[in-house]
């Protein structure tokens, strides 16, 4: 993935170095436990006092250490997915003696080569989501650093969503545009 923002990239680094730290402290509690370190006692009382705590404070740690568990696997998720999941879209009258079955996928993919067509347009990635009558198009567009999104964006509108709207025969697409700006390492794509 290729960004230019570097708040972002910050946060992810701090976040791997964070989990880094948490992974290696529980690795040296776990060999301290085993007894693998000389120099520290396995026997001896980590706090003052030998009195186990109450069954409710190891019960409630336990839940919070799953709860939080949780908590971060959904946002881990929640970076990979950018897009929604693709639909199958039935189309045609019940009542006729067939019906088309189409992946939303499928619809979506002359939209992705008008748009990956553009110059300034690094790569594209489109989803169609909703029901076939009243679709909804999720477009992410990696653009060159130097691209001007704003007439893009009305490219993207006013040619590859109305090629889109009148291929599908709705009267209205709502459109969920995210952009990312490539790097300024890597060449352009030729065309």
């Amino acid at each position: 993935m290729s960004t230019v923002n570097r708040p972002a990239r910050l946060n992810r680094t701090l976040l791997a170095l964070i989990g880094a730290v948490l992974i290696a402290a529980g690795a040296y509690a776990v060999v301290a436990w085993l007894g693998r370190l000389r120099w520290a006692d396995p026997d001896a009382p980590l706090v003052p006092g030998t009195a186990a705590p109450p069954r409710w404070v190891l019960i409630a740690a336990v839940a919070a250490a799953v709860v939080i568990g949780l908590a971060a696997l959904r946002w881990l998720a929640a970076q990979a997915t950018r897009l929604p999941s693709r639909v199958q879209w039935e189309i045609g009258a019940h009542d006729a003696a067939g019906v088309t079955v189409l992946d939303s996928r499928t619809a979506a993919d002359p939209l992705i080569s008008d748009v990956e067509s553009y110059p300034q347009v690094r790569s594209a990635a489109a989803r169609l989501s909703g029901p076939s009558d009243a679709p909804e198009l999720h477009l992410l567009v990696t653009a060159d650093p130097d691209a001007d999104l704003t007439a893009l964006r009305r490219r993207i509108l006013g040619h590859a969503v109305t090629r889109l709207r009148e291929a599908l025969e709705v009267d209205v697409i709502p459109v969920t545009l995210e952009w990312r700006l490539a790097d300024r390492g890597r060449a352009a794509r030729t065309q």
